[in-house]
């Protein structure tokens, strides 16, 4: 061995061959099977973490693996690049956010290029760039167009430092994810897509989803939450009017102590005109999250209305109370309180010394038919899912695509002005959004809102199978490659995320762009990158910089170790000694495949021949289950098992380990190939395969047996006759003292199993 490994060489130059001959440059190809791989796009922060890493290793090697069976393969790459954080940071610096996001794409490309990631970057996608969003406004004006879109005063949680609105999972602990900031409830102007008219179709078509993992299908039926119930009037006493509740427990009717209302119900807001208690209550409540997890540690307030209503049933009188506990999105606004077998009525009950009664419950079929046929009730399904809020006060966004008008009203923006471009920096002059209105022609406004960010990643998969059409949002090559047939990405995006690709997947085809229904076949969510325990982060102090590594080790020790360390979904324990072991392992490869040693006894070539098909064998099957941290385990036990062997099965064995571990280490592995003599170019090569020849060993072991006891085994061929094993029997050492002294009297041969020697004093 006269070459030492040099890994920064080697991938440079393999990594410069790749680009030049453009290697992962794909284009639609019918006679070939097609394969779409594709990892979440990035957020331009500027540098790499080891969860990107992660994820986009993963992803390569499923791409290349899946190269080399033979397939049509597309891996693509892009950058979600709107966003608060750009505009923070442009503040903070006083650049543009579009000069702070593109220097800092510059920056993460040559980063996930240096890691040797076979992406097609003639396909690359950013999402801020206007021939983009130009689609994205176009789709969202034929969506108005279609009646799926409307505008509406909604309350939101408003964040008073970062001025943006702020989805229910951005609020913690009542403040603003990112500001810190206590949280606000405001009402203002809000465009919403209307989701829950597709709520039936993306909840029965999770069940096709047989490639998803079992929890995060789980996670989406819930957040669509459909449940059967009912709608029930209580009339209010002394008045024709009703209040009417949804619920799914109309077994607990005969339990009702209270009416509560949300601080939004109708009634609530009519009261507060006259009541100024009433009118502080409420006012008070729009310092409340309406996020789930701050609900449930909410300390629950609440004010006595002075009103009654009538028990549909009994006639009973119930007081009415407003609580900041009830949602106004959630059915009604108004729920009846069974504190008997709720435990949030239970709490408010407890409180406001409200009764708590014990009732037997009924059965809720009857009893809905009952209230039906009297004709205060319907029946109902109810969804917890909520139309799609998708306005958002801030610059560094897709602007909405529409003009208010005075006389007119909201009208979209004529198709051949678009796209609307952003301003040119953050504060634009009074007069940029001043406009005409395209259908009267007199002075009117642009919107002045941006789309929240989850748009642009709803549809970015499809973008990248139609690159440089700038006639239309998709065309004909997206039904070649779609759907995605393989998802990477974290489980944090289990739910929205997830959620509205498939909304915007349906939305497509329903607008005859695609044919597909579901945009991802398979999904697969990788556990996070931890160190110490925890997940590595800044905030955290626990990170380690993907450059220095590679810089260090190379790009091939850091996926060997990223793929090595854990199975691809669960959590990954970071360890120094972990990448110092994958280094000595590819140092070991390097050295072996340059000059195999001496071997001293070499084992029959045979036995390893079946052995190195064994291991084979469950490699060929880990691939196929993505469990490719036992790969590599199976080529470190091939490597083992060369080092032993004769040159024959060195040659024959190299050839497999270098074709596994490509997909894993690919710089190495292309390196190697050519240095074995084994041919100019990996790639080219065929994928391995079984030689079903050398698991049929020629030999088998023998259970032997001395006067009918257990005593050893030895190893002989395949139907061995008696004098074959009597000779092994006898040139076995450890059956020796059995045997010495005595004298043979017959032989009991079990084929292929056992043999038994009777033996007898002489």
């Amino acid at each position: 061995m006269d070459k030492p490994y040099q890994p920064e060489q080697v991938e440079t130059t393999w990594q410069t061959r790749w680009e030049k001959e453009k290697r992962f440059r794909v284009t639609e190809d019918i006679q070939k099977k097609k394969f779409y791989c594709l990892s979440m796009l990035p957020y331009p922060s500027g540098h790499l973490h080891m969860g990107h890493v992660r994820n986009y290793t993963i992803g390569d090697v499923i791409t290349r693996y899946q190269r080399l069976l033979g397939k049509n393969v597309l891996q693509p790459m892009g950058w979600d690049a709107f966003g608060l954080p750009a505009e923070n940071a442009a503040i903070q610096h006083k650049i543009p956010p579009a000069k702070w996001t593109h220097e800092n794409i510059a920056y993460m490309k040559d980063q996930l290029k240096r890691l040797g990631f076979g992406y097609d970057w003639d396909r690359e996608v950013t999402t801020c760039n206007p021939e983009y969003y130009r689609w994205e406004q176009w789709f969202f004006i034929k969506l108005f167009e279609k009646g799926l879109v409307y505008k509406k005063n909604a309350l939101v949680n408003w964040d008073p430092v970062d001025k943006t609105v702020l989805a229910n999972e951005q609020v913690i602990d009542g403040k603003g994810w990112r500001s810190g900031a206590l949280v606000e409830q405001r009402e203002i102007p809000q465009w919403f897509l209307k989701i829950t008219d597709y709520a039936d179709e993306l909840l029965a078509e999770l069940d096709n989803l047989t490639g998803w993992p079992d929890q995060v299908r789980t996670m989406q039926k819930n957040w669509i939450g459909k449940s059967e119930g009912a709608l029930i009037k209580f009339k209010l006493d002394a008045s024709k009017e009703n209040i009417t509740v949804f619920t799914t427990r109309a077994d607990t009717l005969n339990g009702v102590s209270f009416i509560a209302l949300s601080p939004q119900h109708a009634l609530s807001l009519k009261l507060a005109t006259k009541n100024k208690d009433i009118h502080n209550f409420i006012d008070h409540c729009k310092n409340v999250s309406t996020a789930e997890a701050a609900q449930a540690v909410l300390e629950k307030k609440g004010i006595n209305t002075g009103l009654y209503a009538v028990h549909p049933l009994t006639q009973a009188l119930i007081p009415i109370w407003i609580a900041n506990y009830v949602l106004m999105d959630y059915g009604t606004g108004a729920v009846m309180g069974v504190p008997f077998s709720d435990e949030r009525d239970k709490e408010f009950a407890e409180i406001y010394n409200l009764p708590i009664k014990d009732f037997p419950e009924a059965d809720i079929q009857k009893t809905i038919a009952l209230l039906v046929k009297k004709h205060v009730a319907e029946r109902k399904t109810h969804y917890r899912l909520r139309d799609w809020g998708v306005s958002r006060q801030r610059y560094w966004g897709t602007p909405v695509p529409m003009i208010n008008c005075k006389k007119c009203g909201t009208v979209p923006v004529p198709e051949k002005e678009l796209p609307v471009l952003l301003p040119p920096n953050i504060n634009p002059p009074a007069d940029f959004y001043e406009t005409t209105c395209p259908t009267c022609g007199k002075k009117a406004e642009r919107e002045k809102d941006t789309f929240d960010t989850f748009i642009e990643s709803s549809w970015y998969y499809a973008r990248y199978t139609s690159p440089h059409q700038d006639h239309a949002m998709l065309d004909g090559r997206a039904n070649y490659w779609l759907p995605v047939d393989q998802y990477i990405g974290g489980i944090e995006h289990a739910v929205l995320h997830l959620l509205y690709a498939r909304f915007f997947h349906k939305l497509m085809r329903d607008l005859k762009l695609i044919t597909s229904d579901e945009p991802f076949t398979h999904l697969l969510t990788q556990g996070m990158v931890l160190k110490n325990g925890a997940k590595m982060s800044k905030s955290q102090g626990n990170t380690v910089d993907p450059k220095h590594l590679i810089q260090q080790y190379g790009a091939d020790t850091v996926r060997l170790f990223i793929i090595f360390a854990a199975p691809p979904e669960l959590g990954l324990e970071w360890s120094d000694a972990g990448v110092e072991g994958a280094s000595r392992f590819l140092k070991r490869l390097w050295n072996a495949a340059h000059d195999f040693p001496v071997i001293a006894k070499p084992l029959p070539a045979d036995k390893s021949r079946q052995q190195l098909y064994e291991i084979l064998s469950r490699i060929l099957f880990d691939y196929e289950r993505k469990q490719f941290n036992t790969v590599v385990s199976g080529a470190m036990k091939i490597l083992n098992l060369l080092l032993e062997s004769d040159k024959t099965v060195q040659q024959e064995g190299l050839s497999i380990l270098l074709r596994i571990l490509f997909p894993i280490t690919p710089h190495i592995c292309a390196e190697l190939w050519q240095v074995a003599n084994l041919g100019d170019d990996i790639e080219k090569a065929s994928w391995p395969v079984i030689d079903e020849t050398a698991l049929h060993s020629t030999t088998q072991q023998f259970i032997v047996q001395i006067n009918g006891k257990m005593r050893g085994s030895v190893i002989a061929v395949k139907n061995a006759n008696e004098a074959v094993l009597q000779k092994a029997v006898y040139a076995d050492p450890h059956l020796q003292k059995f045997i010495d002294g005595k004298k043979l009297h017959k032989i009991i041969v079990v084929p292929n199993k056992l043999v038994n020697l009777v033996m007898g004093e002489k």
